[in-house]
């Protein structure tokens, strides 16, 4: 009876034992589950800040483009934001001259708004078809943007920008940053030269230049008169060169040249001196003289350092990367300029004289160019032998303002093809044109620009964007360093 009473003991304590031993699996199994859940939960919750927040950057990096081109700003908000105030020497600038921004709003009261609570303002910014976010459509929306005064002294602007996920439980962001400004003098002319133009290598001469003027230091050398194109304000907007055109004309064109038009090949009866078309103005030196665009080597230089690509280079005209002279390192230019296609662009690039220092008349390297094409800017403190090789490439450019088109500029879009450089091509030095060549942009030496070969010719369409200081690549506007925050 005793050894019965046992074991039904003993069966009962194993009993509770199961007993215990399930009860503390099902805890943990609750404690599991709920530790999955929230952290499905805290997963979820970061899948939709990380969304928020690279919608919030994403936002506000297409208000730093609209600083760089400001015709692709919502529709009234462009003349905001572009440069307002004048240098002393004349030149558009977003800073008065104290060096305070032309922003002057206040968070409550910003330079500019766009509020989607507003009907108006949401379909501006996130409508499928027209938004200016309409590509972020599928993950969420901007709720504010707003741009005033920066809060640091030399900033250009402050940014807020609040956005939303389109997650089923929604979640919100709301950055701010200060915005700092690089201000690059314009470029007004598409073919300027300090010194003299000559470019006869055979048949017309002067090169070709569209949509701008042309400004010559010295001299400026022709075959003929009549290969200077004729200004009329009424000519078509082409990417046909002059030799392609039946009609030399330009809306745009105008000649500025220091000392004398020369004519290598006057009428048979003339005599004395060429009578000039209106829009040719010789003999501008010393009175009243010649605006000439000036780019400081200075500025350049700290510009490419901090945010383009630096080369020194050597006598043999090898470049090599960050200034560092060594052998086995200098590369070809070829291997720097090259772009493969249109939007390629490589931005800055700045090729320093042969010690270092600024440019004098014993310290200047050669660079030849001699890629298929080029997308950036080039500015060589030296001497350029250009002469790209066949091919280049096509793209659609913005010809030069019409008119008004309601509250902005009228631009129209025209199609161009073989280009060979597409920005600035800028020497200290002189510029040698060894094969044809077709820019949209400019084309500026400190030095000449000429041509002797056969067929080495120049067309240039001018980008009006350089007219107010504006290069491609370059950025110009960018977010201040250690600004960016999160609101709350």
């Amino acid at each position: 009876m005793g050894h019965i009473e046992r074991v039904k003991g003993e069966k009962g304590l194993a009993l509770m034992g199961a007993m215990v031993v399930s009860l503390i699996l099902v805890v943990l199994s609750v404690a599991l589950l709920d530790m999955l859940w929230r952290e499905s939960l805290s997963a979820d919750s970061a899948e939709k800040a990380a969304v928020a927040q690279q919608l919030a950057d994403a936002a506000g990096e297409l208000v730093i483009g609209w600083f760089h081109s400001p015709q692709t700003a919502p529709e009234g908000i462009s003349a905001a934001l572009t440069k307002r105030l004048i240098t002393h020497d004349g030149n558009a600038t977003y800073f008065d001259t104290e060096g305070y921004s032309q922003f002057t709003g206040t968070a409550d009261r910003p330079d500019v708004s766009l509020d989607a609570s507003n009907q108006t303002d949401d379909r501006l910014l996130n409508d499928p078809d027209i938004g200016v976010f309409r590509m972020m459509h599928d993950f969420g929306v901007v709720r504010l943007i707003k741009i005033y005064a920066p809060t640091k002294p030399g900033a250009l602007c402050t940014v807020d920008v609040a956005v939303e996920t389109r997650h089923h439980v929604p979640f919100s962001q709301s950055i701010t940053m200060e915005l700092d400004a690089i201000e690059l003098p314009p470029l007004r002319t598409g073919l300027q030269s300090k010194n003299n133009l000559r470019l006869i290598p055979e048949g017309h001469s002067v090169g070709g230049v569209h949509w701008g003027p042309v400004a010559v230091g010295k001299d400026m050398v022709i075959r003929r008169i009549e290969d200077i194109p004729a200004l009329n304000l009424s000519a078509p907007i082409t990417g046909r060169s002059y030799d392609e055109s039946s009609v030399r004309e330009d809306r745009w064109l105008q000649m500025w040249v220091g000392e004398r038009v020369v004519v290598t090949e006057p009428l048979p009866d003339s005599t004395g001196d060429q009578i000039l078309p209106l829009h040719v103005h010789d003999r501008q030196n010393p009175t009243p003289g010649i605006r000439l665009d000036q780019w400081s080597y200075d500025q350049l230089k700290r510009v490419a350092m901090k945010f383009g690509s630096y080369y020194a280079i050597d006598q043999e005209g090898l470049l090599y990367q960050d200034g560092m002279i060594a052998p086995s390192r200098g590369v070809t230019p070829a291997n720097v300029f090259g772009s493969e296609r249109a939007g390629d662009q490589l931005g800055l690039i700045f090729v320093d004289t042969l010690d270092q220092t600024a440019p004098h008349g014993d310290n200047l390297g050669t660079v030849h160019l001699n890629m298929p094409y080029f997308e950036g800017v080039a500015v060589i403190q030296g001497h350029v032998l250009f002469s790209p090789t066949s091919g280049g490439n096509s793209l659609n450019a913005q010809g030069p303002p019409t008119g008004d088109g309601g509250s902005r500029i009228a631009h129209e879009t025209i199609p161009l093809t073989g280009l060979h450089l597409n920005g600035v091509l800028y020497a200290a030095g002189d510029i040698t044109v060894g094969r044809g060549a077709r820019v949209y942009g400019a084309v500026i030496s400190e030095g000449n620009i000429v041509s002797d070969k056969a067929g080495a010719t120049l067309e240039i369409w001018h980008d009006d964007d350089m007219s107010r200081g504006l290069y491609r690549g370059v950025p110009l506007v960018y977010r201040g360093p250690g600004t960016w925050s999160v609101r709350e």
